[in-house]
């Protein structure tokens, strides 16, 4: 287990929240930059301290290593600046049991303080040109002390997994892939994963949609990510691709899966006929719901829904 120190004034929010840490490949002039690098060297279980507006507030532990992935949309305009193309760490964050402002404690942590690539300086004030920054056993747990933390936390991270237990179409998929000798062992994990609703897919189509689409929940606890084009329909590119995914509300989602409703590329929901005014009305969804419109890179996805959809019998 190693520790890590991130320093993510503008994105912090967001990558506590959502839980993850995302950074660029390169500098904005395409220069190398080690604290990116440094994403590289994450591995599952390593524990990282989040440091924002002058405090560590929160601690995560990671859950799985970097994967390439764009920049999250809910960035926003944060960071134009940074490069589309980065690295993804899935981080399990959890607050601190009392928050630290180092600056009150820099005579004690000073002096355990990376010689290069430092997340603060001497005099406890934040590194603005570091992102990731790798710290001492010595230091990582000192600041597990002065957090309040007696020792590394146990982390825990509940996912939405299918039941498989009496799935057989699910786990015939799951042997299928495990068999294909052809695949890399890294993404047939992945596709693993993917098939039961969580690791990389799920969280490429987070940072897509980060809430239910229909009603507007963001708890992720509380939602599904579900394919647009079906699994068994899809290549192995497309199956792990966020942009196949929309996060869902788990009543909406089974309308979804089913082809009961689809969705046009600028958020009008489509209805089948065979579906009931009164289920519609007992799960406050109205019949004519227009949602946010979807990117280009999900018309191609939807096309195919869609299709589905009007084939679905009545």
């Amino acid at each position: 287990m190693a520790f890590w120190w991130v320093n993510h004034r503008q994105t912090r929010d967001h990558e506590v929240r959502g839980g993850y840490l995302w950074s660029p490949m390169r500098n904005a002039n395409g220069s190398f930059n080690q604290t990116y690098e440094n994403m590289k060297l994450v591995r599952p279980g390593d524990i990282v301290f989040s440091y924002a507006h002058g405090q560590i507030g929160a601690i995560g532990q990671v859950t799985e290593a970097a994967s390439a992935s764009p920049k999250p949309t809910e960035f926003g305009s944060v960071g134009d600046y940074w490069s589309n193309e980065g690295w993804l760490v899935s981080v399990y964050f959890t607050p601190a049991p009392k928050s630290l402002r180092p600056t009150a404690h820099i005579d004690a942590i000073a002096p355990l303080l990376p010689t290069i690539y430092s997340p603060i300086r001497q005099n406890g004030q934040g590194n603005q040109g570091c992102y990731l920054a790798g710290i001492s056993d010595a230091l990582g747990h000192l600041l597990l002390a002065l957090l309040g933390v007696e020792a590394s936390p146990a982390f825990t991270q509940t996912h939405l997994v299918q039941d498989a237990r009496n799935d057989i179409e699910l786990l015939d998929d799951i042997h299928a892939i495990e068999g294909d000798n052809t695949l890399p062992e890294t993404q047939r994990l992945q596709l693993t994963k993917a098939r039961i609703g969580q690791g990389l897919f799920r969280k490429q189509v987070m940072l897509i949609d980060p809430r239910c689409r229909v009603t507007g929940v963001d708890d992720s606890r509380l939602l599904i990510a579900s394919h647009i084009k079906p699994w068994r329909d899809s290549s192995n590119a497309e199956r792990i691709s966020g942009f196949n995914g929309i996060m869902l509300s788990p009543h909406v989602d089974a309308l979804f899966d089913e082809r009961l409703i689809s969705f046009e590329d600028d958020g009008q929901m489509l209805v089948h006929p065979s579906l009931p005014d009164d289920v519609l009305n007992r799960w406050s969804i109205h019949r004519h719901t227009k949602i946010e419109a979807f990117l280009p890179q999900q018309a191609e996805f939807l096309r195919h829904h869609r299709k589905m959809f009007a084939l679905k019998a009545a």
